[in-house]
């Protein structure tokens, strides 16, 4: 399993790569696969540990990304002979290695972060399984060898009454996640907003997000770790994903959805694929639409929600999925 070093596996906060390393790590240990995990020194698993790098460089700031990496993707394909499957949790860099092991590389393509990358993913399209996170995702240049939605543990979720009187958004705080905008539909829907996330665009948080936060209609409380984050998410009315761009996956959204929280999402990239509309929110086109499905956020049933959830998007499920697909890889080596 080779995940991504920028944080440490499971990651502390913000981390959605590390996390669904870490969570198809451990499940696919607890079924009695042997797992060796690529990832930073400080990282925590029931799995076999090979690390390069002593923490994650986003965290550490002595760790230079650019060695680390390097060290970090070698220490995989020097021992890939030891493998039967190669689980790429990383990027596209791995990919140039791909064609000097016999042993199968798996793919996991979490989004693209530029049309620039995709002459990498085109150019081992012949030797390597590529998994899209969405259909939304699939990229019509490439073959892949199934779509797989991300899965997260149910029981590091509450189902919430939802009675924090506020909407919520969590995420990065960045153009493309339409904090603004979410800023916009809670003070037309008269609700107060709270923001929690990591600042990925530190010019749109001054000009755009900062001039409104007053502690009152609208708080921001900065990165929160899974006990705050649960209780924000069970508090509020309605999650607001108004997203700019077409969102690969969007845990944000999932685990909104396993507290029972609603999701008021801009219907673009994988948001048809995870909300449900009047079962676990609802997919608008714009911002008039979004303050009504607001005050049609009260009509969902948080337990039902909570349901087709745990249904679509649990951890075993994910297993399932990959087991499956490593499985027949193997096997038709």
């Amino acid at each position: 399993m080779l995940a991504s070093i920028a944080h440490r596996v499971p990651p502390r906060g913000y981390g959605p790569w590390e996390q669904v390393a870490s969570t198809l790590t451990e499940g696919l240990v607890a079924r009695g696969h042997d797992v060796t995990l690529f990832a930073s020194a400080d990282s925590s698993t029931a799995a076999r540990l090979h690390a390069e790098a002593p923490a994650g460089y986003e965290e550490d700031p002595s760790v230079d990304a650019k060695v680390a990496e390097a060290l970090h993707i070698a220490a995989v394909f020097e021992r890939a002979d030891r493998f039967d499957v190669i689980s790429n949790q990383f990027d596209f860099l791995p990919l140039v290695f791909s064609r000097l092991t016999a042993t199968p590389v798996v793919t996991t393509i979490h989004g693209f972060s530029s049309d620039r990358i995709v002459p990498v993913y085109r150019a081992y399209d012949d030797v390597v399984h590529y998994v899209a996170i969405s259909d939304a995702d699939r990229h019509p240049d490439l073959e892949y060898a199934a779509t797989i939605h991300h899965g997260i543990d149910p029981d590091a979720f509450t189902l919430g009454t939802g009675d924090g009187g506020y909407l919520l958004f969590l995420g990065r705080i960045h153009p493309d996640k339409g904090t603004a905008t979410a800023i916009e539909v809670a003070r037309r829907a008269g609700l107060p907003l709270v923001i929690a996330g990591v600042v990925h665009d530190a010019e749109y948080h001054r000009h755009e997000v900062l001039p409104h936060v007053d502690g009152n209609r609208v708080r921001y409380v900065g990165p929160v770790g899974p006990g705050e984050r649960d209780r924000l998410l069970g508090g509020a009315r309605a999650l607001l994903h108004l997203i700019d761009f077409d969102e690969p996956f969007g845990l944000s959204v999932v685990e909104s959805l396993m507290t029972g929280t609603p999701v008021v999402a801009f219907a673009r990239g994988s948001m048809t694929e995870l909300v449900r509309p009047g079962v676990s929110g609802f997919l608008v086109a714009d911002l008039p639409a979004a303050v009504a499905a607001v005050a049609g956020a009260a009509r969902i049933d948080r337990t039902a929600c909570r349901l087709d959830a745990v249904a679509r998007f649990s951890a075993e499920r994910m297993v399932d999925d990959y087991e499956r697909l490593f499985l027949r890889i193997a096997a038709e080596r």
